[in-house]
């Protein structure tokens, strides 16, 4: 596995490459955090193991910090991690090889499901980069401290799935606190939130929206991928619950960089366990929205109580609700690449462009 040094020319020279993986055991290791400034990097296999920690997502080994030796237990603890956002490189002290790590899910106290979609494996035997595309639920009750550490992320831009109503009653404060460009365009909420309402329509059913979106977003789809084509810093994007629209936009783009399937849909899945219901919409006064049907659809599930647990995502038959995205692409565009051609404009050229900066 070869780093690309930076996405910025400023940091290329210099860096360190990492040689190719060879270990299975490090490939699948996982970071855990069990507490707001403590961190778990696991793995499995015999071989010592040196762990390197380092600030930023791209740094080489040189300028990492050795924080265990030759440790054969297959877990270590990083305590007191600091302000800023751990990113290890684990060393196969046998065979030399490589894999960096990092913890998926953000440790923001009031965010939900703000997640990286690094590390997975991707085209040519890469894996995609740490540390420069996130996906999000809504982010309406981010506190200080979580703008704080957002800050530190290098977001240069943040695309708003969202419809204009739910961006009505609840605005997208990350860019003002980040610096970060704001992209959003309106369309009815009514189709999210209200499918009832738009009987008769092909996306009339909550499942086939999986398909429609395909069409009716792409605007915003074509948004996140113009971005990451810009390299200029880290990409998230978001809708309300970080789920749905945001899982077609994941599946979109890590399909691009050659992740398989069967790793997107298990990111897709992660959303269960990784929203937090009660951070992704404030209390709302109707009297304040007349007409939102957003709105009234928060109304509603907020006079029932307590959130609900996340619902896994999955159709009355148990398959994947993102699976009917891929269907669809496959019946109608015959793959994702043509898809993104004939819909987005992003062509083989984007693509290889896309593989060069986001994989290593």
């Amino acid at each position: 596995m070869k780093l690309h040094h930076s996405l910025t020319g400023a940091l290329a020279a210099g860096a360190l490459l990492l040689h190719p993986i060879a270990a299975l055991a490090l490939d699948g290791a996982t970071v855990e955090r069990a507490a707001p400034n403590q961190v778990t990097v696991s793995w499995q296999g015999g071989d010592p193991v040196d762990v390197y920690v380092s600030a930023q997502p791209d740094a080489p080994i040189a300028a990492s910090i050795r924080v265990a030796r030759a440790d054969r237990r297959g877990v270590f603890v990083l305590k007191r991690t600091g302000p800023s956002r751990p990113y290890f490189i684990l060393k196969d002290d046998r065979d030399g090889s490589l894999v960096r790590v990092a913890d998926r899910l953000l440790p923001l106290e009031r965010g939900s499901n703000f997640r990286d979609v690094g590390g997975y494996p991707a085209a040519g035997g890469k894996h995609v980069r740490w540390g420069l595309i996130y996906r999000s639920g809504a982010t309406p009750m981010l506190t200080d401290a979580d703008f704080r550490y957002l800050a530190r992320l290098g977001i240069a831009s943040d695309i708003d799935l969202r419809s204009t109503e739910e961006r009505q009653i609840a605005p997208d404060r990350l860019p003002a606190r980040t610096g970060a460009l704001y992209l959003a365009r309106d369309y009815p909420g009514a189709e999210v939130f209200a499918p009832a309402a738009t009987r008769g329509r092909s996306d009339a059913s909550p499942v086939n929206l999986y398909r429609s979106w395909l069409v009716s977003l792409a605007p915003q789809f074509r948004d996140v991928f113009h971005q990451l084509l810009k390299r200029n810093g880290a990409v998230t994007y978001h809708c309300s619950a970080g789920q749905d629209r945001s899982g077609v936009a994941t599946a979109l783009v890590l399909s691009a960089l050659g992740v398989p399937r069967a790793v997107i849909l298990a990111d897709y899945h992660l959303s269960t366990q990784d929203r937090r219901p009660e951070n992704e919409m404030p209390r709302i006064d109707p009297a304040r929205y007349p007409g939102n049907v957003v709105a009234a659809y928060y109304v509603k599930a907020q006079s029932a109580g307590a959130p609900t647990k996340p619902r896994p995502l999955y159709d009355k038959a148990g398959v994947a609700l993102l699976q009917q995205t891929f269907d669809e692409i496959d019946s109608r565009w015959g793959s994702v690449d043509a898809y993104l051609d004939k819909e987005l404009g992003i062509d083989a050229r984007d693509i290889a462009r896309l593989r060069a900066a986001y994989l290593e």
